[in-house]
């Protein structure tokens, strides 16, 4: 018992290291499939004593339960916007009226990062709330979403009594690049920017979306820091960082309004080389005595201006639309337009979306357009210029058959997405290979979309069950595939064989199933075979799978093209089960909800024994729910409950239940 405690104290003490290196320093000292190997480890050590996870725990980052709704949360002190300066001249505005209260003033120059603001509260060392700003008085709850982001610290490394934080939550560049890629790939609507995305994905009601979303923070602002022993605010970014939260590192300090204005002009021409978007710069005065006595106007203080960086916008021309098809079977219209330098690199394509998009915007090749880049990232067409048409460009009409292998193209009611109806599409087949590898699925290390259409180019595979019959030899001919690289992509093969059921489902690719979806339905079903079989009233009757996924599911399994792949795994060694409880599955099936204060249990370590004896733990009540298991002050999930006639069990009941 003692070596497990210790074993846990180790793992939270190394995945909090590793977070440091990664968010905090862009030093990673582990891979990917290491930290998720120890994260592994400790989730299940924590299963087993769940009256040991602390809410400091690595463990809490991963998400949980969909929430009803976000409660309202009052700020400690308002959190007020700037004002905006948008060319020099305003910035030397901005100085004259400091300078007449203040004549000798230092200023602090930082990047303005283009997410939104969230305000962190710690109790006693440990981080007990997250909210958003609101309306600056009066914010909402996203503790939970909170929890998720790596780079913010669930514990202090100096406690004190009450300490509030504010910062800005942001998606990086490579994480919003990779979340509309994936959306664009399902046929859903994609982010405009990852402004936009960072605000939707803290706002998710269901937190376990946020942390797979990959935000980060970086904090910028103590309230009440002058009670911390802090003076002026490079000394509050400086304690922000002895505190272990990730501070901005491009902050300069200048004591000449002239000098501020080169640097914004030099940061508006290279702000598309950060990983991260910003779409300005925020300039403060450094000492917090001037600051007070330049006090605050009713909606922002005047001690501090947002210089706003202008839109970046270029004309470029239509040439052709061009049509890629995607593991899912989408076909997504691209832009091939003239080239043009926008955001910092030559942009000669640009995504379409869909046809919804290219009718709204009335885009025709041979069209001029404005473009600019979503986030720095994305190139988009913002607008045609009507009044440079001539009458010559042409309509675009999405074709009837895919482009890739000449099979019937369909559009389903309320989809703005058309498919390829082939499930031996080759465009299908190596984007689905691609995600089949992906580290939430398969978990195949070396193999990158490029080591993919080289394998299939030579002919070594035609689909992700080939990759577990492939040799040493087939493999040292690829291009740059050396003697170690190929040692460990094979090792990496053999290992993902005993991946599970749960990483096997989301790999397959199967319509409206993701990864949470493939944990439900291994732990329901238990099997692949299990789970070939089932009909659609079996999966409806599982209260995470709705119609469209049942759909889906059912289909899918009745492909004789699916049939063969599953042979070709199970003939290779693939592990098609889920690790089963010993326990007896007496709630199999069943949802059971959990409420008020318990006497013999923790409430993780109830919901833990519905897992294991084969339920739900759900987190709120419907007529679905089989029982409620109710202690001392069970409140409206109790009387919702009664008012259903769901049966109600004591902690008593319940474990004569698990018991008998």
């Amino acid at each position: 018992m003692q070596d497990e405690l210790e074993r846990i104290a180790t793992l939270r003490k190394e995945l909090e290291d590793a977070n440091k290196q990664y968010y905090g320093l862009d030093q990673p000292r582990i891979t990917d499939t290491e930290y998720d190997a120890l994260m592994r480890e400790l989730l299940d050590l924590e299963a087993k004593h769940p009256n040991w996870v602390t809410p400091d725990s690595p463990t809490q980052r991963v998400g949980g339960e969909v929430a009803k709704e976000y409660t309202k949360v009052r700020h400690l002190e308002p959190l007020l916007s700037l004002d905006n300066a948008f060319d020099p001249s305003d910035l030397r505005e901005f100085d004259r009226r400091v300078r007449q209260i203040a004549p000798l003033v230092d200023y602090v120059v930082e990047l303005k990062i283009d997410g939104l603001t969230v305000a962190l509260t710690y109790e006693d060392g440990l981080m007990v709330r997250g909210a958003t700003r609101g309306d600056g008085v009066v914010g909402e709850d996203i503790t939970a979403n909170v929890r998720t982001v790596g780079s913010i610290p669930l514990r202090l490394n100096k406690a004190v009594p009450k300490f509030s934080v504010r910062g800005e939550g942001y998606m990086p560049k490579a994480s919003f690049a990779r979340l509309n890629q994936e959306r664009e790939e399902e046929g859903q609507s994609t982010f405009a920017n990852p402004r936009n995305a960072a605000a939707g994905s803290l706002r998710q009601l269901n937190s376990r979306i946020t942390a797979e979303r990959k935000l980060d923070y970086f904090a910028y602002q103590v309230l009440s820091a002058k009670e911390l022993g802090l003076h002026n605010q490079t000394e509050v970014l400086t304690y922000l960082q002895k505190q272990g939260f990730v501070v901005n590192p491009e902050y300069k300090v200048f004591s000449d309004i002239e000098e501020v204005i080169i640097y914004c002009e030099a940061m508006a021409s290279e702000r598309h080389h950060f990983l991260y978007d910003i779409d300005g710069l925020v300039i403060k005065v450094n000492e917090f005595d001037l600051q007070q006595e330049l006090g605050f106007t009713a909606k922002s203080p005047r001690w501090a201006i947002s210089y706003k960086f202008p839109a970046e916008q270029v004309e470029t021309v239509v040439e052709d639309i061009v049509i890629r098809v995607g593991r899912t079977g989408v076909l997504t219209p691209t832009a091939v337009l003239k080239a043009v330098s926008v955001a910092g690199s030559t942009v000669s394509r640009a995504t379409l979306h869909n046809l919804d998009n290219i009718r709204e915007k009335d885009i025709r090749i041979g069209d001029h357009v404005l473009l600019h880049k979503a986030g720095d990232v994305i190139p988009e067409v913002v607008r045609v210029l009507l009044e440079k048409r001539i009458g010559e460009e042409k309509l675009f009409e999405m074709p009837d058959l895919c482009p890739e292998c000449g099979s019937p193209v369909s559009r389903e009611e309320g989809e703005a997405a058309y498919r390829c109806q082939s499930i031996i599409c080759p465009a299908q087949q190596r984007e689905g290979i691609i995600h089949f590898v992906s580290r939430d699925a398969m978990a195949i290390d070396g193999l990158g979309p490029a080591v993919v259409q080289q394998l299939l180019d030579v002919g070594l595979i035609n689909d992700a069950a080939d990759l577990y019959s492939l040799t040493f030899d087939d493999l040292t001919p690829v291009e740059r595939m050396g003697k170690k690289s190929a040692e460990n992509l094979l090792k990496a093969i053999q290992d993902s064989k005993e991946r599970g059921l749960a990483p096997l489902i989301f790999a397959l690719g199967i319509r409206h199933t993701g990864e949470k979806a493939g944990k439900i339905l291994a732990q329901t079903f238990g099997s692949m075979e299990e789970l070939q079989e089932a009909n659609l009233e079996d999966l409806q009757a599982i209260p995470d799978v709705g119609p469209a996924m049942a759909e889906s599911l059912v289909q899918f399994f009745r492909l004789e093209s699916t049939e063969r792949f599953l042979v070709k795994l199970c003939e290779a060694g693939v592990n098609m089960t889920a690790e089963k409880s010993s326990k007896p599955q007496i709630f199999a099936g069943k949802s059971i909800v959990v409420t008020g204060s318990l006497e013999r249990w923790e409430r993780r370590e109830i919901e833990t024994l519905i897992e294991e004896y084969g339920g739900k733990a759900a987190s709120s009540v419907s007529k679905k729910t089989a029982f409620v298991v109710a202690g001392e002050k069970a409140g409206s999930k109790l009387a919702k409950a009664q008012g259903l006639g769901v049966p109600i069990l004591t902690e008593e009941e319940f474990e004569q239940l698990i018991k008998s």
